[in-house]
């Protein structure tokens, strides 16, 4: 499968219609193909994906739909990945497994960190386009939602952050037992105490048998991605931890150091150059299409001093962030 195609889970037109809405009138304010939902696999461009999601809200119009959708979602509607989480002894490994395979179910990735007790998800999106605000609500709810199903223990989060929170914070706060606050990025922070509850789920025979099928379906969607592409992907996750080092990106791809400088030399590049372009790609975002300040903008950026963020961007673009935001 190319690397800039997603599967959609097979179960989103049960999940529409749980939600009253008709799959036919929502893929036709996306602007998608009647039959999508008759093909297998679904696949979609990252912008597709999104304006799949736009016409759900539209189609909505729900200021609460990620709590609607919370409310309706059961484990007959996950996909295999999600389900197979379920299988996990506890929140922490079903989190890391999620992040291993997340790419094969949408343009997102999920970052796993841990520090003071809390285990930490952020998402990152890609850069060239922007997720609907409700999707991304949506996207961290679900780890609530996952939580609960699997420990049967009303589990709230410690802090929930996103750069456009809901209008209306009180019905999520109701629902979730923490409030949405405004963020640099979309993130979910669980106390240690929860991120190891025991799942009552937990099924270590089911997970042995969903994992080589997960592997497989990762391997055929990488096969297509070319080593810049791969870390650039890489990347996207681990900026807003603040890593930018080659090493950590080529951990995190499983290759040395010098086996992913002479594949990025082989396609003509160098890993300073694609980390500069993803920077660079990713400042001319956020300053268009958010309201997050240079400071958000430059600890997303994995720089420690925005003074550093803003002698690169005059460097990239001969301006100042003020002049292009």
């Amino acid at each position: 499968m190319p690397a800039d195609l997603f599967t959609v889970q097979a179960s989103t037109r049960a999940l529409l219609t749980d939600l009253g809405l008709s799959p036919g009138d929502v893929l036709r304010r996306a602007g998608l193909a009647q039959d999508l939902f008759a093909r297998t696999p679904v696949q979609l461009t990252a912008e597709e994906y999104f304006s799949l999601w736009r016409a759900v809200e539209a189609e909505a119009d729900d200021p609460e739909l990620p709590l609607t959708v919370a409310r309706v979602l059961s484990p007959e509607v996950f996909d295999p990945l999600l389900f197979a989480a379920l299988c996990s002894p506890d929140l922490r490994a079903a989190a890391r497994r999620i992040a291993a395979y997340k790419k094969l179910i949408g343009p997102m990735a999920v970052q796993v960190t841990e520090a003071s007790g809390r285990l930490t998800l952020v998402l990152a999106w890609p850069p060239s386009v922007t997720p609907p605000p409700l999707l991304a609500v949506t996207e961290l709810v679900f780890w609530v939602v996952l939580a609960r199903v699997a420990t049967r223990a009303q589990v709230s989060p410690l802090r929930i952050t996103t750069p456009e929170p809901p209008p209306d914070a009180r019905p999520y706060l109701d629902f979730l037992g923490a409030a949405v606050e405004r963020g640099p990025q979309q993130s979910i922070t669980f106390s240690s105490y929860d991120a190891d509850r025991p799942f009552l789920t937990a099924d270590p025979r089911m997970w042995d048998f969903f994992e080589p099928e997960l592997r497989r379906r990762m391997s055929e969607l990488e096969s297509g991605a070319t080593a810049t592409e791969r870390v650039r992907a890489a990347l996207l996750e681990l900026l807003p931890a603040g890593s930018a080092a080659m090493e950590a990106v080529a951990r995190s791809l499983t290759v040395s150091t010098r086996t992913l400088q002479r594949q990025l030399k082989g396609e003509g590049t160098t890993f300073q150059t694609v980390l500069n372009d993803t920077r660079e790609t990713l400042a001319r975002h956020y300053l268009a299409h958010s309201q997050l300040t240079v400071r958000e903008i430059s600890f997303l950026l994995g720089y420690e001093d925005p003074n550093s963020f803003y002698r690169a961007f005059h460097t990239w673009t001969g301006l100042t962030p003020a002049q292009l935001g």
